[in-house]
Formats: C-alpha cells, sequence, structure tokens
C-alpha cells in the first residue's frame, strides 16, 4: 500500500489498444452453474498461500532484494503468477503501461467457465509491486498470494459462477495507483458497469493484525463483517486504506469496491490490542515499506483468516 500523500493525476501511455475478452464455458445454460457456485468456499490451505511468499521471496532475492516498478524482481512475480493460473486453465493477459520513464505490467485473469460478462463480473486483485526498500512480502506479497490461492481454489473445484470471474495483479501501486488507474481508463463505460464488484486486497498478514473491512459499499462491507462476526473476529472500517489503494480508480469510475485488510503503518490502540491480541502503541506493520517486510513479518493467523475471507466473499458474490 503506497504511503499516503496528495494524489496527483499522471498521463498513462497504454502499449497497444486493450481488448477485453469475455469467455463463458462451452455450451453451458444461463445459471447451471448456480448451485456450484452458492455451495460454501473452501477453505484456503495457508500453507499454499506461504508457498506463494516464499516464492515472492526468492524471487526478491534473485532480482536485487525487491519487485518493485521496472526491476526485475516484479516481472519475475508475476511471471510466476501467471504461470500458475495458466496451468490451472484460466485465460490471461499481461497488459502494459507506463510510468517514470519504465514499463509496468498488470496481469489479468479470467476464469472460462460459468457466466459470462453479460451476466456481470466480480473481480478482485491485489498489487504484486513492492517498494524498493525490500521484497515486501506482506506489502503486498499477501495480498497478491491470497488472491492467487483462491484463484487456484476456483479451478480446482471446477466452478461454475453465475457471474463471470476476473482476478488482476497490479503493477506500480507504490507510485500511486498506476497499473490499476491505465487498467480502469481502458475501459468503456458499458465494460465498467458490467462490474458488479471491485474486491481489493492489499496486506493481508500484518504482525501485529488488525482486522479491518473496506465501507465505501454497504452491501459489500456487510459480505465481510458478517463473515467475520460468524468467525468471533470483531472488525473495523478500515480508514488507513482511504485513498491508498487500488480499489480507488474503481471506486472514482463509480464501481463498488471491498475488501479486508489487516493494517499498515498506523498504531494500534489499546482497545484493539484487548479485542484483537498483539501490543498496543505499536504499528500494525513494524516493517511497513522496509527492507524487513520479508518472510518473518507475516502472522500466519491473520494470512490464513483473510485468505478464507477473500474466497468466501468471490464464493457469494458470484453466485
Amino acid at each position: 500500500m503506497r504511503r499516503p500523500q496528495r494524489r496527483t493525476l499522471c498521463a498513462l501511455t497504454a502499449s497497444a489498444a486493450l481488448t477485453l475478452t469475455f469467455a463463458g464455458a462451452a455450451g453451458a445454460q444461463p445459471g447451471s452453474g448456480g448451485a456450484a457456485a452458492r455451495a460454501e468456499a473452501p477453505d484456503i490451505p495457508v500453507a499454499a498461500v506461504q508457498q506463494h511468499l516464499k516464492e515472492f521471496q526468492t524471487l526478491a532475492e534473485q532480482n536485487g532484494g525487491n519487485r518493485a516498478h521496472g526491476e526485475p524482481g516484479y516481472r519475475a512475480s508475476l511471471d510466476y503468477v501467471k504461470g500458475k493460473l495458466d496451468d490451472a486453465g484460466f485465460e490471461t493477459d499481461v497488459q502494459e503501461f507506463t510510468s517514470g520513464g519504465k514499463t509496468g505490467y498488470n496481469l489479468i485473469a479470467d476464469w472460462p467457465r460459468g457466466g459470462s460478462a453479460a451476466d456481470g463480473t466480480v473481480m478482485t486483485g491485489a498489487h504484486l509491486d513492492s517498494v524498493p526498500a525490500g521484497a515486501g512480502i506482506n506489502d503486498n506479497g499477501s495480498g497478491s498470494a491470497g488472491v492467487l490461492q483462491t484463484a487456484l481454489a476456483v479451478a480446482e473445484a471446477n466452478l461454475e459462477p453465475a457471474k463471470h470471474l476476473r482476478f488482476a495483479w497490479w503493477g506500480a501501486e507504490e507510485h500511486g495507483m498506476v497499473g490499476s488507474s491505465s487498467y480502469v481508463e481502458s475501459l468503456q463505460q458499458g465494460e465498467l458497469d458490467g462490474i458488479d464488484a471491485y474486491l481489493n486486497f492489499d496486506m493481508i498478514g500484518s504482525p501485529n493484525a488488525g482486522h479491518f473491512v473496506y465501507n465505501e459499499d454497504p452491501s459489500l462491507e456487510k459480505v465481510f463483517t458478517d463473515w467475520f462476526a460468524a468467525k468471533d473476529v470483531p472488525t473495523e472500517a478500515s480508514k488507513e486504506t482511504d485513498g491508498r489503494s487500488d480499489h480507488v480508480p474503481f471506486q472514482d469510475a463509480g464501481v463498488p469496491v471491498g475488501g479486508s485488510f489487516t493494517g499498515a503503518g498506523y498504531t494500534k490502540s489499546q482497545e484493539q490490542a484487548d479485542k484483537w491480541g498483539g501490543t498496543a502503541g505499536e504499528p500494525y506493520d513494524p516493517c511497513y515499506h522496509s527492507a524487513c517486510d520479508d518472510l518473518s513479518n507475516v502472522d500466519e493467523k491473520a494470512l490464513d483468516l483473510h485468505s478464507d475471507a477473500i474466497a468466501h466473499a468471490v464464493w457469494q458474490l458470484s453466485s
């Protein structure tokens, strides 16, 4: 997640016109996947999410110590995610943009079974880039890994949801949500209108975790608050993400947005420590935007909980 600062508009140059293709399963009848989509979401194995984080750490170490925009560690991370999705049967598209004189990349993955774009699209995303200081394992390897494992769970279940499912991994979020802004600006109004929900996951494994839910859209907020309440986990509205992550371009374009978050540089209060555990008076993530944001900087329990929340929202909203 980018640091808070005054948001400015920058010129975005797409390398080519973007053509978006929405594919339904061959021969599927409208609503044929409804029963499957209404099934309870699977448990997302935290060990699998952690394995993706280990890969991101290794790729950073092999490529100058980070996964930042314009650096080889970012492209290596994107290629890793793309390979997993291609093997699982997703239709993937790498989209280029420029920022700061460097080429950036978004990865878009469409699930080719179940509903088509005409039925409405549920889109789930996370930024894949780190800051130059380090590997960015919580910010935002955690969100990227949770979204990836949820997408792989969709494929493993051979899910045929009533709505179209799309997943995205954004570049250059740390430069001001450049990749997601480029994507949103590439869409026609009708395409934007067809996105029923955009769900964003940016930092879901903070070591001194809080449990926050985006409150921009009441109906999407309720999807998450009800789920966490059923797990006996109290939540708060997420304020630290306001204007600071990849949901913002979608929100500005009128798309309903939601998501969950475990905290960044803000300080945990005593009241929060009493209900969530952890240490009052310390940041949710003491290694936020620092070199120490590595594999040791992730709370397994928070990562597990919020990865399951991603799957729950995807299953429920696509039914």
